[in-house]
């Protein structure tokens, strides 16, 4: 292996990413986004809720119409009480609509600053935040521009399939079997990927706490957004198949909204590992600078010998009368 790493050096650029990658624990970062990502679509059907309440109750049409489908469906007095269901849930759209934007930007912002998080821990950055409130801000203005973004990505793509393709070439008076039906399914998918590029660039470069190189994050970004486009497609082909069945149909969308944020995500951390261990952006960890050193000079006055220096003298001087004392002794004899 490390021969094939010295010979290629996209080898050994791809198992650089990965051991950051699991190094600083991408999968656990991607499972932890999937769950705030399912989390947050609850406060969002709420406020989707809310609006369609609001177009209801202005609409007397529509509403009469409504409840004619459903007496219609379901007969009798248990159709009856749908629609008072119905009724009395529309009479309910302002509470809802004000609880879910409330839930929306908390869970939102939660979603937000853990993404930001875990990609600065790809770039191997300090995620220690500067402050509160900026944090607070930069983080949903970041929210809202990377939902505007992802909104038009996944209208681009749906614009893709066969259904909705149909409805617009009807909208535009365009024959459906013509050549413009492959032209703009064609069309649609280059800006879908082109959209994504850019998202997945801005969100590699600029979501981190400290900006990364943007040459190196235009080409994860262009890795990732090829890899998120093929998921799409498959995505779409799975769903296709899985609404057939009765069981498909009620379990089958919420399973592949989480293996499809779990890959998305997983993808994104690995692009943004990718860009982080470029040889043309090599970054070490960073690494506090020591402290300052302080010299202390100690100075100290003493007065007279000290308890050390009395015994030496006592002992120097016993030594020198021993020795006198032999010495005279010597000469009286």
């Amino acid at each position: 292996m490390d021969r094939l790493r010295a010979r290629h050096g996209w080898l050994d650029h791809v198992v650089k990413a990965y051991q950051r990658f699991s190094k600083q624990k991408g999968t656990f970062f991607a499972a932890g986004l999937t769950y705030y990502t399912i989390f947050s679509l609850f406060p969002l059907l709420m406020v989707g809720y809310a609006v369609a309440g609001y177009m209801l109750s202005r609409r007397p049409q529509l509403m009469g119409t409504l409840e004619g489908r459903i007496r219609t469906a379901v007969s009798g007095e248990l159709g009856q009480q749908l629609v008072d269901l119905m009724n009395s849930a529309i009479d309910a759209r302002a509470s809802v609509g004000v609880i879910g934007l409330l839930t929306a930007a908390w869970a939102g912002l939660g979603w937000m600053y853990h993404l930001r998080e875990a990609l600065s821990e790809m770039w191997l950055q300090a995620t220690d935040p500067t402050g509160y409130v900026r944090t607070k801000v930069s983080d949903l203005l970041a929210m809202l521009s990377t939902f505007l973004v992802i909104t038009v990505t996944i209208a681009l793509s749906a614009l893709g399939q066969a259904g909705p393709m149909s409805a617009l070439l009807r909208l535009l008076h365009i024959p459906e079997f013509s050549i413009f039906d492959e032209i703009f399914r064609g069309v649609s998918v280059l800006v879908s990927l082109l959209v994504s590029w850019l998202l997945f660039t801005w969100m590699i470069a600029r979501l981190p706490r400290l900006p990364g190189s943007f040459v190196t994050s235009m080409r994860a970004g262009l890795m990732a957004a090829v890899g998120f486009e093929v998921f799409k497609q498959l995505g779409s082909i799975y769903l296709q198949r899985v609404v057939r069945s009765p069981a498909g149909a009620t379990f089958g969308p919420v399973l592949g909204l989480m293996v499809f944020a779990f890959v998305t995500w997983s993808l994104l951390l690995f692009a943004t590992a990718w860009a982080a261990t470029a040889s043309d952006d090599e970054r070490e960890s960073h690494v506090d600078p020591p402290a300052p050193a302080i010299i202390r000079p100690r100075i100290q006055l003493q007065e007279g010998p000290t308890a050390r220096q009395t015994l030496a003298a006592m002992a120097a001087g016993a030594v020198g009368a021993l020795t006198l004392s032999r010495l005279t002794k010597r000469r009286r004899r």
